[in-house]
C-alpha cells in the first residue's frame, strides 16, 4: 500500500515545510501555508520507462522553420501574441476578476471558428454553459462551432479534446482545474503545476494551441507558483481600471515575438472593441491652458504611445508632506523632486506633490521623465505650457537629459497627433533624420528644459 504524509507548502511560491509557518522563508509572503496531503507512488518511476531517450546532435543539422501564426482577425489581440496564434502554444492570460478575460476569449473563439470553420472547445471550472450562453448572447455570438464543457478534470478534458481534434481550447480557468494523481486540492501550488504541465505536453504533442485564464492575487501577480508562468510559451496580463473603459492586454513574455507588447481595447456593450489609435484615446479629454499638464512620448514594445502626465503641487497642510503617484513609479518621482530641488532651484520640500497618468494607464519606460519633471515645474509656478508641446527624455541624477531610443518614431506619433513642438535630449536632436514637421528644441539639462519651457 502507498504511504501518505502531510506536509506544507506556501501557495506563492511553492516552497514547501514540514510544519506551518506565519512566513514563507522564501518569498516572505504571510498566512500562504497550506497543509497538503501527498501519497507516494510509482508515478515518477513510470516516467522513467516511458519516456523515450532523445539522442544528442548537432545544432546545424536541425532545420529552423518559421512558425505558422493563425490570425484571429482581433488586430489588438494579433499584436500581443506577435502576429497570431502559433500552432501547439499555451498562452496564459491574467487580470482582475471582470476585467474582461473570458469575453476576450469568447470573441477570440468566435472569431477564429467562424475563419477556419472549424470546431473550437471552451472548458469552463466555474461557469455553467447557461451562464456563457447569457454572455455570448449580450456579445452577440451564436457560432455552431464553439463547443462548450463543463468539466474541471484535467483528464478528462484531454480525452474529450482528442476526439473532437478542436481548432483551439480554453481553459477558464487554471485554479478549477485538478488531476487524479494528485490528491490535493484544486488550486493548489501542486494541482497548478501539474495541471499546467499535462496542458502543455498535450498542446506540443497535438499542435492544439490552449488558452489558460489564470486569477490574480491581491497585488496583481496571477495565483499560484511563479513556475506556471515559466511552463507557458505566453503570457498576457490584462490590465485597466474599472472607471475606464478601455483595457491594455499586455505581453510580458512571448517566445515566439516581442515582449512588452501591448493591445489596447475599449469595452462597450458589444464586447471588446480594438483601438487603432489609443494616443487619441488617451488625450480626447485632456484640458488646455490648464498648469501641471503635459503630454509625453512613450514607447510599448513597437507601439509609440502619447499620454497625458498631470501633476499637482500645493502647499502642505501636515509636518510630512505628502506624495501620491498613480501610473508611474513613486521612488522614480522622488528622485525628480529631488533632482528639480537641487539642480532647477525650485524649493519643493514643504509642498504635497501629486503625479497622475491620465486614463489609468501605467507607464514604466525613462522617457517619460522629461515631462514629469516639466508637470511638476508647471504646478509649482502655476503657468500652463503650450498645449501643442510633446516632452521625452530620461533625467539623471546630475539633472542631465539623457538620450532615449526611437526618437524619430515618438516625434511621428506626434506629428500625426497635431502637436507642433517637441523638447528632447540633445543627443537625440543632434542624430535626427526627419523632424516631420516639428519644431525641434535639444536641452541638455533640466534647467535648460525649464527655460524654454517659461521663457
Amino acid at each position: 500500500m502507498p504511504t501518505s504524509k502531510t506536509f506544507f507548502q506556501c501557495q506563492s511560491c511553492g516552497y514547501i515545510s514540514p510544519k506551518w509557518l506565519g512566513k514563507c522563508p522564501d518569498c516572505g509572503t504571510w498566512n500562504s501555508f497550506t497543509e497538503e496531503i501527498s501519497e507516494a507512488t510509482t508515478r515518477k518511476i513510470k516516467y522513467k520507462q516511458d519516456a523515450e531517450k532523445p539522442e544528442p546532435f548537432p545544432l546545424n543539422s536541425i532545420k529552423g522553420e518559421l512558425q505558422e501564426r493563425t490570425k484571429t482577425n482581433i488586430k489588438e489581440l494579433d499584436r500581443a501574441l506577435g502576429g497570431g496564434i502559433v500552432a501547439g502554444s499555451v498562452v496564459l492570460i491574467g487580470g482582475d476578476p471582470g476585467i474582461g478575460k473570458s469575453t476576450l476569449l469568447l470573441q477570440t473563439l468566435s472569431s477564429l471558428s467562424e475563419m477556419c470553420k472549424k470546431q473550437v472547445l471552451y472548458v469552463s471550472g466555474e461557469e455553467s454553459p447557461e451562464q456563457i450562453k447569457l454572455r455570448a448572447d449580450r456579445l452577440g455570438i451564436n457560432s455552431e462551432y464553439i463547443i462548450l464543457f463543463s468539466e474541471t478534470s484535467v483528464n478528462t478534458i484531454m480525452k474529450t479534446a482528442q476526439k473532437i481534434a478542436p481548432k483551439a481550447i480554453v481553459i477558464d480557468s487554471i485554479q478549477t482545474m485538478y488531476t487524479d494523481e494528485l490528491i490535493s486540492a484544486p488550486g493548489s501550488v501542486s494541482q497548478v503545476r501539474e495541471c499546467a504541465t499535462k496542458l502543455m505536453h498535450f498542446a506540443k504533442k497535438t499542435n492544439i494551441p490552449v488558452f489558460i485564464v489564470g486569477h490574480v492575487t491581491k497585488e496583481g501577480s496571477i495565483a499560484g507558483p511563479r513556475i506556471l508562468e515559466h511552463i507557458v510559451d505566453t503570457v498576457l496580463y490584462f490590465e485597466g481600471d474599472s472607471g475606464h473603459t478601455y483595457r491594455i492586454l499586455r505581453a510580458v513574455k512571448n517566445r515566439f515575438g516581442s515582449t512588452n507588447e501591448i493591445g489596447v481595447f475599449e469595452m462597450s456593450d458589444n464586447g471588446l472593441k480594438g483601438v487603432e489609435n489609443p494616443s487619441e484615446l488617451f488625450l480626447l479629454e485632456r484640458p488646455f491652458n490648464v498648469s501641471g499638464s503635459v503630454v509625453v512620448a512613450c514607447i510599448e514594445g513597437t507601439r509609440p504611445l502619447l499620454v497625458e502626465i498631470q501633476s499637482l503641487v500645493c502647499q502642505t497642510n501636515f509636518g510630512m508632506p505628502r506624495r501620491t503617484c498613480l501610473g508611474v513609479d513613486i521612488n522614480k518621482v522622488n528622485l525628480l523632486i529631488a533632482v528639480l530641488e537641487k539642480r532647477a532651484g525650485l524649493r519643493l520640500g514643504a509642498m504635497d506633490i501629486f503625479v497622475n497618468v491620465a486614463g489609468g494607464i501605467k507607464v514604466n519606460e525613462p522617457a517619460v521623465d522629461l515631462g514629469i519633471i516639466s508637470a511638476i515645474a508647471s504646478s509649482f509656478k502655476d503657468t500652463p505650457i503650450n498645449h501643442k508641446l510633446i516632452f521625452f527624455g530620461e533625467v539623471g541624477l546630475s539633472g542631465e537629459v539623457r538620450a532615449v531610443n526611437q526618437a524619430e518614431l515618438r516625434l511621428k506619433e506626434a506629428s500625426n497627433t497635431g502637436f507642433n513642438t517637441a523638447i528632447i535630449p540633445i543627443y537625440n536632436y543632434e542624430n535626427l533624420k526627419n523632424n516631420y514637421g516639428l519644431k525641434v528644441i535639444g536641452v541638455k539639462n533640466v534647467y535648460e528644459c525649464l527655460q524654454n519651457i517659461f521663457s
